[in-house]
């Protein structure tokens, strides 16, 4: 997967992106993370014992010229899926932004994949982390911040999965029900993830309460490539 165009509900013209994620073991910046920590002591609450997972950072950052908007993704084992979560919609490292209230622009996107069907793991793993990336950088270069309840089109008439043969082609944004909102040093930090979405689904979405609804009738927040359309 190659390409992918980022549409909110909004009718507005999208950019076009294409990332590569290298691989990092850790964050190795010098400057206290408390941000980081913070999000990474959530994450470890939840999954006990998942000290040191998987995850994907990024060698030339965006501050200083970098492609990828994202510090880094860390994949923990939710047992039947796998739980991603980004670093770097928040502020990190030290305040900088005049808002005490929110980190950044106030959250990080979380995903639940289904490990069932996956023919290739890595590379399916690696696939979500692209998109996340391309997702982060819609709101870097737009300013455009993803809320619960709405929803997210793409230009994709094939599926985003490694091979394009899944029916999911967007998502819809709901609060992770599995992590908990955060306040750390550098302001609140709320957990929103996305859930995959057939473009029938998608298509049924005008409003939030739409949206609402069809996450209810789907019963589950983790995106499963191989499900077929509810609609």
């Amino acid at each position: 997967m190659g390409l992918f165009d980022i549409f909110k509900k909004k009718k507005k013209k999208a950019e076009e992106v294409t990332v590569e994620i290298p691989h990092a073991e850790e964050n190795t910046d010098d400057t206290s993370a408390v941000g980081w920590d913070a999000i990474t002591e959530e994450f470890t609450r939840v999954y006990p014992g998942q000290t040191d997972p998987k995850h994907y950072g990024t060698i030339v950052k965006w501050s200083l010229g970098g492609n990828d908007p994202l510090d880094g993704i860390s994949i923990y084992d939710g047992g039947d899926y796998y739980h991603f979560v980004t670093y770097g919609l928040t502020e990190l490292y030290e305040k900088q932004s005049r808002n005490t209230e929110l980190s950044g622009y106030g959250y990080e996107m979380t995903l639940k994949l289904k490990k069932a069907g996956l023919e290739d793991e890595e590379a399916e793993i690696r696939n979500i982390c692209v998109i996340l990336q391309s997702i982060a950088r819609v709101t870097f270069t737009n300013n455009e911040v993803f809320f619960p309840n709405e929803f997210i089109r793409t230009g994709q008439t094939k599926g985003m999965d490694v091979n394009q043969k899944s029916k999911l082609t967007g998502f819809i944004v709901i609060k992770d029900p599995t992590v908990e909102t955060i306040e750390t040093f550098n302001g609140r930090v709320e957990f929103r993830e996305l859930v995959g979405m057939t473009d029938a689904e998608l298509l049924t979405l005008k409003s939030r309460d739409s949206v609402a609804e069809i996450y209810q009738k789907l019963g589950s927040d983790i995106t499963d490539w191989s499900r077929d359309s509810i609609v």
